[in-house]
């Protein structure tokens, strides 16, 4: 089965402000199953536009990150993240098929 993943590409505003959110999220993440892949990091972007820091986070299936979005949890600390940063967030399904 497919894992599922967040994409995440945030600018914060309010680095104190924005500290609670991070703290409340290892919880919630815990509790769905998340693992970073890649949590902020030297980057690059040859192409198109980007923001300041880059979050990918894999979760057991597509389901399960789907579920941990709309959980209570979440969506009460995305209000204590909106005033200090603006966040891109993708969810998506991996790909479980053939490689090259």
């Amino acid at each position: 089965m497919a894992k599922g993943y967040w994409i995440g590409r945030i600018d914060v505003k309010n680095e104190e402000g924005y500290k609670p959110y991070a703290a409340a999220n290892a919880a919630i993440f815990k509790k769905f199953g998340a693992k970073f892949i890649v949590r902020a990091g030297q980057f690059e972007c040859p192409e198109g536009s980007a923001r300041s820091r880059n979050v990918v986070i894999e979760f057991p299936d597509y389901a399960t990150a789907l579920a941990c979005y709309r959980s209570p949890e979440y969506q009460a600390n995305i209000k204590v993240r909106q005033p200090h940063s603006v966040a891109d967030i993708v969810i998506i399904e991996g790909y479980d098929g053939p490689q090259p």
